[in-house]
């Protein structure tokens, strides 16, 4: 058989390329991803690093996440295809009070789990607890699961790793092992390549440009409650939560676009009242500041931001308030 012939071949009965040949589909992938793991194994700050810039909260005080938030990032090729991952980070399963508003985040934890193409399962590197084994029963055989051994800077001697890691993978069929830290834009970036190899094919369901798909007053009432955690420090029960009265958006001749916000912040006793507020104020003026500051960078326009505090005694044990203040 000579050259030509071969070419006649490959071309099609006609000897021409078909039209497929000549403009391949671009491969686009898309799926879900699952992030879990205890309260405080830094879940939130490796969802943000994944997406690329902030979406959900963060602090040193465990359980500050309290809803299942989807995170985008899509990484595009030249030819229009590549990978779209959409992820969910969920707040921290809990185990030790069995509270109205706990079991409704332990709900939140196992509706992630449905239905997604991966899981990262992320734990502190070279640690195992009982709320970690707590988390990793709740893994369904069938869906495969990334150990994402969070926190890598804070290990000092490395070698001690490879008996943990030997250990993890006696208690769960993991599909990799991916030691990392979320402070590190290269580990993140080797985490994405390795979650897009379970990604199906598939059209990606959002546009390239989204990042969650949250509201922006959602993305306020999570705010101003991080605002609230960093600036009371281990002082004020998780219990507190924000729930946004307004927001409302208005044209404005100086700034182009104007958002009002007005919020409440929901504590158990007067004591946490008090504490939140501050000598004249002050401590409450900083919290509004902070989060009027974070918002305007965060909604690229001019936020006003207003706050009270209120007392709702027993409202985390109360289903019914529970779901009022928007827990699913």
């Amino acid at each position: 058989m000579n050259a030509s012939e071969t070419i006649a071949d490959s071309a099609g009965p006609q000897g021409v390329a078909s039209q497929s040949d000549q403009n391949p589909v671009p491969t686009q992938r898309c799926g879900l991803i699952a992030i879990v793991g205890r309260p405080n194994v830094g879940k939130s700050t490796l969802l943000n690093a994944l997406v690329g810039q902030k979406i959900s909260i963060t602090s040193r005080k465990a359980q500050t996440t309290r809803h299942r938030i989807t995170g985008i990032r899509t990484r595009a090729d030249e030819q229009g295809g590549g990978t779209q991952y959409v992820f969910v980070d969920t707040p921290g399963f809990q185990t030790r009070h069995s509270s109205a508003l706990n079991k409704s985040l332990n709900k939140t934890v196992l509706g992630a789990i449905d239905g997604v193409d991966l899981v990262l399962f992320v734990v502190e590197a070279g640690n195992f607890t009982l709320g970690d084994a707590k988390v990793l029963s709740l893994l369904k055989p069938g869906t495969p699961a990334l150990l994402v051994a969070n926190k890598l800077d804070t290990v000092h001697r490395r070698a001690e790793l490879a008996p943990w890691l030997k250990g993890m993978a006696e208690r769960h069929p993991f599909a990799e092992f991916v030691p990392m830290s979320a402070k590190n834009p290269r580990d993140v970036a080797r985490l994405l390549d390795v979650c897009a190899r379970y990604l199906p094919e598939q059209p990606w369901w959002y546009g390239e440009d989204e990042l969650t798909d949250r509201s922006e007053k959602f993305l306020a009432a999570e705010v101003v409650r991080e605002k609230l955690f960093r600036l009371t420090g281990d002082e004020l029960p998780y219990t507190s939560t924000v729930v946004i009265d307004q927001f409302a958006e208005e044209k404005s001749r100086a700034h182009g676009r104007m958002v009002r916000i007005a919020a409440t912040i929901v504590v158990e006793r007067d004591g946490h009242k008090a504490m939140i507020i501050g000598e004249k104020g002050e401590r409450l003026k900083r919290i509004g500041t902070e989060a009027r500051q974070e918002l305007e960078k965060l909604m690229d326009c001019k936020v006003f931001v207003e706050l009270w505090v209120k007392v709702r005694s027993g409202w985390a044990d109360d289903e019914a308030r529970v779901r009022s203040f928007g827990y699913e």
